[in-house]
């Protein structure tokens, strides 16, 4: 029980440090003429990693669910390759990722690293990581309700981010 709320301090130090790069990212992108869409269901997708996270340490101290290794690892190992996804996601947008959905109007898309295959891989890691991360200690009711909650947050995000991007898209096609 101990190394998994360290595993949950570890993820939440790692929330903490994608939101000092998403406020540095921010001002570098209003200070370009940076628009934010979808500003209203932000703090609800705060509130849901919050919640995945107190969620999934109180299941396991309070309903003491049990660690079982085969299911635990093989969580932990899908958490740690969404961790993976969603740096190699922030690496290759650079300046222009965020936690927020900030488009430059003057930047063209990104189509390379994750962004080649895939239109949203940061999302793909955020799902994973819902699921897998309570798993690792069978809190199978964190898992079950972030997934529910996210997957509604989810669509409105990506809703937002499409309207965003084909604004983005009509931006560039007449500069």
């Amino acid at each position: 029980m101990i190394a998994f709320t360290l595993l949950i301090a570890l993820v939440g130090a790692e929330r903490i440090a994608e939101l000092i790069v998403a406020r540095r990212n921010e001002a570098w992108a209003r200070s370009r003429g940076g628009v934010e869409y979808g500003r209203r269901h932000y703090p609800w997708i705060v509130a849901a990693q919050v919640g995945l996270l107190g969620g999934a340490l109180l299941e396991a101290w309070l309903l003491d669910r049990p660690f079982i290794p085969v299911l635990g690892w093989s969580m932990l190992g899908v958490a740690v390759l969404a961790q993976g996804l969603r740096w190699w996601c922030i690496a290759t947008l650079g300046k222009r990722w965020n936690t927020r959905v900030i488009i430059v109007p003057s930047l063209p898309l990104v189509d390379r690293g994750p962004y080649r295959r895939l239109r949203h891989p940061n999302y793909v890691a955020v799902v994973a990581e819902g699921i897998a991360l309570p798993l690792v200690h069978t809190c199978w009711l964190t898992a079950l309700l972030f997934t529910i909650v996210n997957l509604g947050l989810l669509r409105t995000r990506i809703r937002a981010e499409n309207t965003a991007l084909q604004h983005a898209e009509m931006a560039s096609a007449h500069s």
